[in-house]
């Protein structure tokens, strides 16, 4: 089975686990990033439920694997905390280095913000969680590429369309979406696990 059918498969199971595990919520939510939202996506559950997070890491796997090529990751960079946690199985089992940046400086020990070894010119790709404007990915671009990393690409399970790829564009980085919230929507509204109110909502 190739990447595409592979992965349509996995996002219309996908859909229906995020509401039956309550990882996806509606009402009225407010976001890291001040903006209201008529939805939530809670994705740290999803390491509670191991065959469910089995199949994501899989599928950032077969992600970075078609879309990238193992060949061309140097690193794993994984963005605290719910993206380090899928960084970090995802770089064991691809045999790739973990690299991840603090939010701040520590403040003992060497004070360093970049936790693990990054080589100058290491081709490092980020994974996250979800991607709303992009704000802690970019943080995470910035401080990797000062110390020489070359980032090119970041991989996310969801991309809530909220203006990420466009700002990752602009720093020269493409973003891999698994899916986005406009696919969940479609799929959940097809099944009956979403009302038409819901549905508007998210759509718009």
């Amino acid at each position: 089975m190739n990447w595409d059918a592979e992965r349509q498969l996995l996002v219309k199971d996908l859909s229906q686990i995020l509401v039956k595990k309550g990882v996806m919520q509606f009402g009225n939510f407010t976001l890291s990033s001040g903006k209201t939202s008529p939805y939530y996506i809670d994705l740290r559950l999803i390491p509670s439920f191991p065959e469910v997070f089995s199949r994501v890491v899989t599928a950032y796997e077969r992600s970075l694997k078609t879309l990238i090529g193992f060949d061309d990751i140097g690193a794993v960079g994984g963005v605290p905390t719910s993206g380090l946690i899928y960084a970090a199985v995802v770089a064991h089992n691809i045999k790739k280095p973990l690299i991840y940046v603090r939010e701040e400086n520590k403040s003992y020990g060497t004070g360093k913000k970049i936790e693990g070894v990054i080589k100058s010119r290491c081709t490092v790709v980020i994974i996250d969680d979800l991607i709303t404007t992009s704000g802690s990915v970019v943080k995470t671009i910035d401080a990797l590429r000062q110390k020489g990393g070359e980032i090119d690409n970041v991989v996310v399970l969801i991309d809530r369309l909220e203006g990420g790829k466009k700002t990752l564009s602009e720093k020269g980085v493409t973003l891999n979406a698994i899916t986005n919230i406009s696919e969940l929507a479609d799929l959940l509204y097809e099944m009956n696990m979403m009302d038409s109110e819901q549905y508007t909502n998210i759509k718009s």
